[in-house]
């Protein structure tokens, strides 16, 4: 805003040695220095201010987009929790009616639990494994076992033999 080279300081301080003369120059340069100070020191004081003041606004600003995204959230929640409460309600209606058409109906009909019959897991619960051949250690066969277990964990059936460590060759 304002240039002022040293040319025109030069003449300034030509002129105020004239006018002022040389005892009275030195108070007033240190008078002019005390007022550019407190102008600097006003200059800064109004700077930070509005910088404060702004960056209260910049918060406040934060402040109310973050209301206003919890706001929605619980607005989201509370339809999310509605309709978990709508279907809980419908279900329970439907578990009372499967209940009454179970009790005015046929008592005399079991009710089934565990694997379908026919199944791959109905059928492994009965399937039996085939008698195995007697141990050499002891005469008597060893009693049919559940195919599904695995040999040697239940105790009927041995596990294989290990093979004999091979003997290492010296030279």
């Amino acid at each position: 805003m304002f240039d002022i080279g040293f040319s025109e300081l030069l003449v300034i301080a030509v002129v105020a040695l004239v006018v002022l003369g040389p005892e009275r120059l030195p108070k007033a340069a240190r008078f002019a220095g005390l007022w550019v100070r407190r102008a600097r020191h006003q200059w800064d004081s109004v700077k930070q201010e509005l910088e404060r003041e702004l960056h209260a606004d910049e918060i406040k600003r934060q402040f109310r987009d973050v209301q206003a995204s919890v706001q929605d959230t619980e607005a989201q929640l509370r339809a999310s929790g509605e309709a978990v409460r709508r279907e809980a309600e419908l279900m329970r209606q439907d578990v009372a009616r499967q209940g009454e058409a179970l009790q005015g109906g046929d008592e005399q009909a079991p009710v089934m639990t565990g694997p379908t019959p026919g199944s791959p897991a109905s059928v492994a619960q009965h399937v039996v494994a085939a008698e195995p051949a007697p141990i050499e250690d002891t005469p008597e066969a060893a009693p049919p076992r559940d195919a599904m277990a695995p040999p040697g964990i239940d105790g009927s059936a041995p596990r294989a033999p290990r093979p004999p460590p091979a003997e290492e060759e010296t030279r």
